[in-house]
């Protein structure tokens, strides 16, 4: 998924845990809302533990957890009980933690006494700020000493730290709190049946002189910062009522992930790109932003846009072998504030992905479908030829038309795709592979890049710079299915190695081909029938590697493990060459797995069978909420409906297949160039309100860009 993969985590993160993020600010706790520095836990705030210890006692008692709800991804509510000493087993006491994450976190403490007797309570919360970045933390490798000084005054602890000419700091607010260098404390009466209730605030220094920005709780009947920033989203995001209530709560969950992994471009406060997921990779990462907002383009085509804006900005320009930067190159992840030295490269910002600069050229010719203006779409036109001159020059050193990829130095990625463990890429026997590698998924990527070119520049009435583009586009794709078939095997090698040897695992990307058009029509059922076999198909997914490949592990990170977002991906793939029923068990089959995870996919899952273990099984440091798993029931969604939309062409396209156990669809408020549309579906048939002046709408299968770029062709 992304540079640092579960390998790199400490430990697991502890039982119960809960993971509030908003933005790129999150915070991971245990069930009773306790912050360990044991534990990989804190809250964090510009990839900078700001909390390393926030721990509750009543009486010197820890909470016993009882319950933890999260309404919002960036609100929880922790229910615990004052174990009572004597030997009595039931508490009168119950505390209620209610705590929201923005800038700091903002947490609401009240005790409750069910008694019959009022109690004396005191309660404490134990205080340590480490300052650790994020790499330090996510790999238990603290190296920074902080030379750190303690303030006290009424209702306020501030923690300052100096590390060489870094300065962090930390300002916890307890109005009526007893405040001394360690934490603080309250001392209170609890009435029978009554309640005692305060409220404490931490935020981060933005200098010498106090918080950043106070973490204001609003009046009654207010809403907070982040419910503003959610309403604003809810509010220009599509309304959806299905038959099958499970599978709305399932969009609704993606949609509230996706609102509260949003993070802001800190250049272009008015650009929204998405994190990858909570908790270790809440920054911009190439890869994932443009594969999650590419499949979010019906909720917010926005997001593709200033996804593609941001990377722009960000291009390679010229050539850094620790850092992996070349002139035109994507990168693979920016950091907004690490100076461990523990981030890949050494710097904010790593380059070491193969598949972000074609994808970047995809997402491009996507975006320009949606309705934005032409000159909006010209101006990133540089930065798409920049991206190509990149594939070419970089890509393929070789010169033999496939794009491959091996790390410039030791520091950096082994594997630069999407499997991007050490171990990700292997041959059947169980064997690594050795760079420099082609991915097969990579070259669908690229294909499609060289189409999308081709598109543009036909558009643009630059014919020979079209037919170039279309013409590299089918030496790929002929390529491709020479070199990477198997056809002793009936499906694509996985890659090719540095010396150009199929590498021969079984293995999901495949499937990412068939959804990009690259494989030819006679080689499509083949993959499928492999795809959905008993050694690919778990029953909740299609695994990540074969059961019959030598490195297979159902509890692996990519070798057996099932990735909803791969399989959102090989669906739409699978419907693109005509296998409706085999894409609608997978989505089913997804779909379902979320209801075992109150409607939230998580990252990935282990590959275990469901004819053996009846409930998916949680992968031990998944990322949830995660931005490729929230987006998935939106592609899954979409790719069933047969929705797309080609603005520049007055046209939009709808072919639905849903299964009968969905039930009707109805949309409200679906983005459709500068207006809002509604959609229905029963059964096959599709209508449309609303679709504004000049559009058409189309009830059959869409034309695929290869298709438009023929046409335009032979015209």
């Amino acid at each position: 998924m992304t540079g640092w993969n579960v390998d790199t985590v400490a430990g697991p993160l502890g039982p119960g845990t809960i993971t509030l993020v908003e933005g790129s600010s999150f915070c991971i706790s245990t069930a009773n809302g306790d912050i360990h520095p044991d534990y990989p836990h804190g809250v964090f705030f510009e990839d900078t533990r700001i909390l390393s210890r926030w721990n509750l006692t009543v009486n010197n008692q820890p909470l016993e957890p009882l319950a933890a709800n999260t309404p919002e991804p960036y609100r929880a509510l922790f229910v615990g009980r004052v174990v009572r000493s004597g030997g009595y087993s039931d508490s009168p006491l119950i505390v209620e933690r209610l705590r929201e994450v923005g800038v700091g976190i903002l947490e609401q403490i009240t005790v409750r006494n069910y008694g019959n007797i009022s109690v004396d309570c005191v309660v404490s919360l134990w205080v340590e700020a480490d300052f650790a970045d994020l790499f330090e933390v996510k790999e238990a490798k603290t190296q920074r000493r902080w030379s750190e000084s303690r303030e006290v005054c009424p209702g306020l602890l501030t923690i300052r730290a100096l590390w060489q000419d870094v300065r962090k700091g930390v300002v916890v607010s307890a109005s009526g709190a007893d405040v001394a260098h360690e934490g603080l404390s309250y001392h209170s009466v609890v009435p029978p049946h009554g309640e005692w209730s305060t409220t404490v605030r931490v935020a981060p220094t933005s200098d010498e002189t106090g918080p950043m920005a106070p973490f204001v709780r609003p009046h009654e009947g207010e809403m907070s910062p982040q419910d503003v920033r959610r309403h604003e989203w809810v509010s220009k995001i599509p309304v959806l009522r299905i038959g099958n209530s499970s599978i709305e709560q399932t969009l609704r969950r993606s949609y509230d992930d996706l609102g509260a992994l949003r993070i802001e471009d800190p250049d272009h406060p008015d650009r929204n790109v998405v994190a990858a997921g909570a908790p270790w990779f809440m920054a911009l990462f190439g890869r994932d932003a443009l594969l999650a907002s590419l499949m979010a383009l019906p909720v917010d085509p926005s997001l593709a846009l200033g996804t593609i804006q941001t990377l722009a900005d960000r291009q390679g320009r010229v050539v850094d072998p620790i850092s992996e930067e070349e002139p035109g190159k994507i990168l693979h992840e920016v950091r907004l504030d690490v100076s461990s030295g523990l981030a890949l490269g050494g710097k904010s910002a790593y380059y070491g992905s193969v598949d972000a600069t074609p994808l970047f050229v995809t997402v491009l010719g996507e975006v320009g479908r949606w309705g934005f203006a032409a000159e909006t779409i010209s101006a990133l036109l540089p930065h798409a030829d920049r991206a190509l001159e990149w594939i070419r020059d970089y890509g393929d050193k070789d010169g033999d038309g496939f794009v491959e990829y091996s790390r410039l130095n030791d520091r950096g990625l082994i594997n630069q795709g999407w499997k991007d463990s050490w171990d990700g890429i292997n041959f059947a026997d169980g064997s690594l592979a050795e760079p420099p590698i082609a991915l097969c998924e990579v070259q669908a990527y690229v294909f499609s890049a060289y189409l999308s070119r081709s598109m543009i520049a036909y558009d643009a009435g630059d014919m020979a710079l079209a037919e170039e583009y279309r013409e590299r586009a089918a030496r790929l794709k002929r390529q491709f299915n020479e070199q990477f078939w198997l056809p002793d095997r009936g499906y694509f090698a996985i890659a090719l190695d540095g010396r150009k040897r199929p590498v021969d695992a079984c293995a999901s990307n495949m499937g990412q081909c068939l959804w990009f058009g690259i494989v030819d029509k006679d080689k499509a059922p083949l993959v499928a029938e492999r795809l959905m076999s008993p050694e690919m198909f778990s029953g909740w997914g299609v695994r990540t590697l074969a059961t019959d490949m030598g490195a297979y592990n159902p509890a692996s990170y990519h070798n057996g493990s099932v990735w909803p977002h791969d399989n959102a991906i090989i669906a739409a793939g699978l419907l693109r060459y005509g296998f409706v029923e085999q894409a609608q068990r997978i989505s089913t089959a997804l779909l379902e797995a979320a209801q075992y995870s109150e409607g939230r996919l998580p990252e990935l899952f282990c590959g275990f069978s469901r004819e053996v273990i009846n409930k998916p099984v949680p992968y031990p440091t998944a990322c949830s909420p995660q931005a490729w798993a929230a987006t998935t029931p939106i592609l899954l969604l979409k790719s069933l409906m047969g929705y797309y939309a080609d603005v520049a062409r007055g046209s939009l396209w709808m072919d639905p297949v849903l299964p009968e156990s969905y039930g009707g669809l109805h949309i409200t408020n679906a983005p459709m160039a500068g207006s809002r549309i509604t959609i229905d579906i029963s059964g096959s048939t599709a209508t449309i309100e609303g679709l504004p002046q000049g559009m058409v709408f189309h009830h059959g299968i869409r034309p695929w860009v290869a298709d438009l770029v023929e046409r335009r062709r032979k015209a």
